[in-house]
C-alpha cells in the first residue's frame, strides 16, 4: 500500500470499520457454513456463481448412495417426480413471495423464458391482433435480448427497446412512454445484471398491466439476495436462476412462477412427454397438464436441484429481510471504501447509490478495469468484468464478510496503481 500518511491513516479507520461490523453482524456465523470461506481466497462473484455450502457434498453423497444406487427407477415414483414442485415451492416461500402451486424448477434460464415469453406473447395476440409488441431494456441481460428479438422474428411480433441509462435500469417514466395498446408482453429486469438498479417491480408491474400487457420478470440478481414480492405485485411470470444468490452449482436449473390465474390459459411451446397431463400413458397426443406441471418439458434435472436446499434452509432461518440488510451494509461499506480508496485513481461508482435503487452488487468504472481483473484473478482475488470498464463486486451476503470486501478493494486500489 502506498505510504502516504493520510492513506495509512484511512486504510487503518475501514479496518477498525470492517473488524466493528463483522462483531456486530448477525449472519457473520452463516459464513462458516460454505466450502473455501476460511481460506485466504477474496471472492467477489457470488452474485454469477455462488460459494458451495459444506453441507452440500454430504447432501449429494448421500443421494448418490442412497437414493439413486440404493432406489433406483424407484426413486421416481417415491420423491423424484414432485422435486420439481416441492422445491419449486420453497423457493417461492423463501425468496420470491410466491404462494405454493406457481413455481417450478426445470429448464435453463433461457429455455424458460422463451417458454414463458413465447406464452405470454401467443395469449396476447390471440385475444387481440393488435397487440405485437415486445417491450425490453435496451441494457439488459444479453440471453433476455437475444430471445426477444429472436421470438418476435418467429411469431412477426416487434421489439420496443426502453432506452435506459446503463448505470441505472428501467424505471417507470421510460416503461410509461413506451407501452400502449400495441404492447403485448414486457420483459424487465429486477436488478440490473451491469449497474445493479433495483426496479420498482410493484409500480413497473402496474404501468404494463395498466397498458394490457403481461409482465415477466427476469429475477437471476435478485433471487436469494433482495426481497422479492411476486404476488403482491401482482406480477404474472418470473424466471430466475439459481447458481448465484441460492448456491445450486454451476448449470444448476431455473425456477418459472406463473400466477395460478394464467394456469389455464397459456400455453407453452415446447411440448414434451413431463408437462402431459397423463405422463405415463404415452398417449398419441399431447394433453396439457393442470398446474405448474404444464411448463415442463423434458425429464427434470434431479441432480441439479439438489444442491440448492442447503441455502434455501440458510435462507429459511436467516429471513430474507435479514440478508437483504446485510447486503445494503456490505455495499454501503463497499460504496465508502471505493470513495475513500479508489476514486483518487480515478475510479467511478456506476452503480447507484441510494440503497433502495440498488440490489445485491456494485460496479465500479474504470479504462483499466479489464486488465485489472484479469491481474487480479492472478491473486485469488476474484471480481468479475463487464463492459466497458466495468469491474463487477458481487456481494453475497451469507458468504462474505466486511473484512473481505476491504481487502479485496485494496488489492483492486494495488492493481490499479501497478497499471498507472
Amino acid at each position: 500500500m502506498s505510504s502516504d500518511p493520510l492513506s495509512t491513516d484511512l486504510t487503518a479507520a475501514f479496518a477498525a470499520e470492517a473488524t466493528a461490523l463483522d462483531a456486530g453482524d448477525p449472519l457473520a456465523h452463516h459464513r462458516d457454513a460454505f466450502v473455501g470461506a476460511e481460506t485466504s481466497l477474496i471472492y467477489f462473484d457470488g452474485n454469477s456463481l455462488g460459494r458451495p455450502p459444506r453441507a452440500t457434498g454430504e447432501r449429494l453423497a448421500r443421494f448418490v448412495e442412497d437414493e439413486w444406487g440404493g432406489r433406483l427407477i424407484r426413486g421416481w415414483d417415491e420423491s423424484w417426480m414432485q422435486l420439481p414442485f416441492e422445491i419449486g415451492d420453497r423457493i417461492g416461500a423463501v425468496a420470491l413471495g410466491a404462494a405454493a402451486g406457481q413455481t417450478v424448477i426445470g429448464d435453463s434460464t433461457t429455455v424458460l423464458l422463451y417458454k414463458l415469453l413465447r406464452a405470454a406473447l401467443d395469449e396476447r395476440m390471440a385475444a387481440d391482433p393488435d397487440r405485437v409488441e415486445i417491450v425490453v431494456g435496451r441494457d439488459d441481460f444479453p440471453t433476455d435480448r437475444y430471445l426477444v428479438e429472436g421470438i418476435a422474428a418467429e411469431r412477426g411480433a416487434r421489439v420496443v427497446w426502453v432506452e435506459v441509462d446503463t448505470s441505472r435500469g428501467v424505471e417507470p417514466a421510460l416503461l410509461r412512454a413506451v407501452v400502449g395498446p400495441h404492447t403485448a408482453v414486457v420483459l424487465l429486469s429486477h436488478v440490473s445484471y451491469r449497474s445493479g438498479f433495483l426496479a420498482d417491480g410493484a409500480e413497473l408491474t402496474r404501468i404494463a398491466q395498466d397498458a394490457g400487457a403481461l409482465v415477466l420478470w427476469d429475477l437471476c440478481h435478485s433471487a436469494g439476495s433482495v426481497p422479492v414480492e411476486l404476488d403482491t405485485w401482482g406480477a404474472d411470470l418470473a424466471v430466475g436462476c439459481t447458481y448465484k444468490y441460492l448456491n445450486g452449482g454451476p448449470g444448476s436449473p431455473a425456477f418459472a412462477y406463473v400466477a395460478a390465474r394464467h394456469h389455464d390459459t397459456l400455453t407453452q411451446p415446447v411440448q414434451g412427454w413431463m408437462g402431459a397431463a397423463d405422463v405415463f400413458s404415452m398417449g398419441p397426443d399431447y394433453r396439457p397438464a393442470t398446474g405448474m406441471r404444464r411448463f415442463l418439458s423434458g425429464t427434470p434435472p434431479i441432480l441439479g436441484m439438489i444442491a440448492m436446499q442447503d441455502t434455501l434452509d440458510l435462507l429459511e432461518t436467516a429471513g430474507i429481510a435479514a440478508v437483504r440488510e446485510k447486503s445494503v451494509a456490505l455495499t454501503e461499506f463497499a460504496l465508502r471504501v471505493s470513495d475513500g480508496i479508489l476514486s483518487p485513481l480515478d475510479v467511478r461508482v456506476a452503480s447507484p447509490r441510494d440503497a433502495a435503487e440498488r440490489g445485491g452488487h456494485v460496479t465500479l468504472s474504470h479504462p483499466a478495469m479489464r486488465a485489472v481483473t484479469a491481474r487480479l484473478w492472478t491473486q485469488d482475488v476474484l471480481p468479475d468484468y463487464r463492459d466497458p470498464g466495468g469491474l463487477r463486486i458481487g456481494l453475497s451476503p451469507l458468504s462474505t464478510s466486511f473484512a473481505e470486501v476491504l481487502t479485496g478493494l485494496e488489492a483492486v486500489a494495488e492493481a490499479l496503481r501497478a497499471k498507472a
